[in-house]
């Protein structure tokens, strides 16, 4: 079952989605990067890190994947806490909502970069099996929807507002739906106390 390591695994499985997309792409076309990017999981500090060093997260070309907002999964709350009444088991379905952005050193790379993120997001929306990042201790059964979500030019803005760097062309994906599973308590193991001075003896009982 998925726990709490799921919103990690989501990001790993989704970076490991988009690189072998990337090689697959230049593989069928190469023209069809000036140079392969390679997607990376960001923070927001990495956006005033640009190429800094030779091993800051976004250099050229890159694809970054920040993951700026997660979200309790309001439909799908109720039915699981219905489960959990029965299975004695917490499940909270999440909604993780990730930008995308490409990098690079001209205009026209950092389209190429993006058309082939969104090609590859549409021929691939559904994470499962294999697709998914073993940190996330899945379900066999379980998947990940990626689906693209409607941000207008004002939403993006006011998340670079925050970020340390200008606006960048970007498109945001919602995974749906994560979830957290987990005991509703955890299993203490029983403990032995020791008194310092004492020592044990046993009593005969006739």
């Amino acid at each position: 079952m998925a726990n709490s390591t799921s919103l990690a695994a989501v990001a790993l499985s989704l970076q490991e989605l988009l690189n072998r997309c990337f090689v697959e792409l230049e593989l069928l076309d190469p023209d069809a990067f000036r140079a392969r990017p390679v997607a990376r999981i960001v923070r927001s500090d990495d956006f005033g890190q640009i190429g800094s060093t030779p091993g800051s997260p976004i250099r050229f070309p890159t694809l970054s994947i920040f993951c700026y907002r997660v979200d309790v999964n309001r439909t799908m709350r109720a039915p699981w806490s219905a489960v959990a009444a029965h299975d004695a088991t917490i499940h909270l379905p999440l909604d993780i909502h990730f930008l995308l952005t490409p990098w690079d050193s001209d205009p026209e790379a950092e389209l190429r970069i993006l058309g082939a993120t969104m090609q590859c997001l549409e021929q691939q929306p559904i994470l499962a099996g294999p697709q998914l990042h073993p940190l996330g201790r899945w379900d066999q059964r379980e998947t990940i929807q990626l689906v693209n979500e409607d941000l207008v030019t004002e939403d993006v803005l006011r998340t670079f507002d925050t970020l340390p760097s200008d606006f960048r062309l970007s498109v945001s994906y919602v995974a749906k739906i994560a979830r957290i599973d987990a005991p509703d308590e955890i299993d203490h193991p029983d403990v032995m106390t020791a008194v310092r001075g004492v020592t044990p003896s046993s009593v005969s009982v006739p």
